[in-house]
């Protein structure tokens, strides 16, 4: 399965490939273009001088007749190598005289139809003979009322030669310059990436014990320091999860250490001698009362958890949000009566939400309410709408929380008042706003000393695809 899977690509190798190719076909297109100019202007050289060639024997032919070329060419030995092969043509088409040896490498048939101005002569042919190159071209040209034929073959063996030999040359600087261009990528590539080494090198330093060592994004390129600034980011949010968790192990053993203790202690008093029915019934009645507060507390610890980690949507519902108001009102009436509390609820709305969710997220509001308000103090639940969200807040005239310990209060386990550790877990208010989370709402405090709290629960309206009806 293993084989199957796609290997991970190297960035150097990447790299290296493609400064390789952009280079080869920049060395490629640049040597082309200057071995086309270099030729075209060698063949173009050769051609003019050609031209030259032909207008001058016009003129000779054209002033001295055809004896003058006789007498050119006796002056040429055979078997000389020659720059130019000349042959003159009568109009019946016999050779009048020719350079010795022509007629063995360059029979008269070969020539094109010739011109018949040396001022408009085109482009010469082409002629390749006995491993020899040549540039052919023939003209005619009149002298004594009769019309001759010039026929002159340019030797370009040489240049083919040089041609040839600038080929291979310009061939090995492309070769040479590929391979150049792979090792200066090899080196750039290198250096380049280096500091994704360092940055590797320095992470590596980093683990549960140090998580508290950044990155430092000043120190880095500029096409990484994003990348270090989301690596730093990402540490701080690790060492406050890992602070967190530890904090919850530290606060969630002392949470169950004592109601533990309390049961150990109970039940070692109640056996160290012998006891009536009564004292047994008493021992057994706060050990249910102790495990009632584990169970409580497993409970919301396990609810908390679920919420953190849901995946799957809540069932929403659209309903009349008095309609939980006031029976979670009605369930802690009798609790305000002995105390002489009053419990008010104004406004009507109707909400999108679970109603088994909102049900206990003001349940526990209204429990931690009734615990922290004096005795006839007064807590109110008021509903207000808007086109995007609907509110509900509970307000107490209690005895108020501490500026100090507002921002906290929603942490699990925390408790403004360590005094009260025996009068709640520190857990009803987490649940709260884990349960306005995964309605998408917002939970919000506000305090003062000695004048009471307000917590408002905000429920966004918008309708969603997942949402019941």
């Amino acid at each position: 399965m293993s084989s199957n899977r796609a290997r991970p690509r190297s960035i150097s190798a990447q790299l290296i490939l493609l400064f390789t190719i952009a280079a080869t076909l920049l060395l490629f297109c640049g040597l082309g273009i200057f071995y086309w100019i270099v030729v075209r202007h060698a063949f173009t050289e050769d051609s003019a001088v050609l031209a030259d060639k032909i207008s001058a024997l016009g003129a000779d032919l054209k002033e001295g007749g055809p004896k003058i070329f006789a007498d050119q060419l006796k002056l040429h030995r055979a078997g000389e190598h020659s720059a130019y092969w000349i042959r003159l043509v009568d109009p019946n088409g016999i050779t009048i005289t020719e350079t010795p040896g022509m007629g063995r490498l360059l029979d008269p048939e070969i020539f094109r139809q010739p011109q018949r101005s040396t001022s408009t002569l085109g482009k010469p042919q082409d002629y390749h003979s006995s491993g020899e190159f040549f540039s052919l071209i023939s003209v005619d040209q009149k002298n004594g009322g009769q019309v001759y034929t010039i026929q002159v073959a340019q030797d370009r063996t040489s240049d083919e030669q040089v041609e040839r030999n600038f080929g291979v040359l310009l061939f090995a600087v492309l070769a040479g310059g590929v391979l150049a261009s792979t090792a200066i990528g090899f080196t750039v590539a290198k250096r380049g990436l280096r500091p994704l080494d360092e940055m590797a090198r320095s992470l590596e330093r980093i683990g549960p014990s140090h998580l508290n060592e950044r990155v430092t994004p000043a120190g880095w390129p500029r096409e990484l320091q994003p990348l270090a600034l989301a690596f730093d980011e990402m540490l701080a949010r690790l060492e406050n999860s890992f602070t967190r968790l530890s904090q919850f192990s530290a606060d969630l053993a002392h949470e169950l250490r004592t109601p533990v203790a309390n049961i150990l202690g109970e039940a070692q008093v109640a056996l160290s001698r012998d006891r009536s029915a009564g004292e047994f019934r008493e021992t057994i009645e706060s050990t249910v009362a102790e495990c009632e507060r584990l169970s409580a507390i497993v409970d919301n610890l396990l609810f908390v958890a679920r919420a953190d980690a849901a995946t799957e949507p809540i069932e929403r519902k659209n309903f009349e949000a008095n309609d939980v108001v006031g029976k979670i009102a009605a369930f802690y009436s009798a609790a305000a009566e002995d105390r002489h509390i009053q419990i008010e609820c104004t406004g009507r709305a109707r909400i999108l939400a679970d109603p088994v969710l909102l049900e206990r997220a003001l349940s526990n509001l209204v429990d931690n309410a009734l615990r922290f308000t004096p005795d006839g103090g007064k807590i109110k639940i008021e509903i207000a709408s808007s086109n995007a969200h609907t509110e509900i807040a509970v307000i107490d005239n209690g005895s108020g929380i501490g500026p100090e310990h507002l921002p906290h209060v929603f942490d699990r386990f925390y408790r403004a008042d360590a005094s009260r550790s025996s009068s709640g877990t520190g857990l009803g208010l987490a649940l709260v706003k884990s349960i306005v989370d995964l309605h998408g709402g917002t939970a919000t405090i506000e305090s003062r000393m000695g004048a009471g709290t307000t917590i408002m629960l905000s429920f966004p309206n918008g309708q969603s695809s997942q949402s019941g009806t």
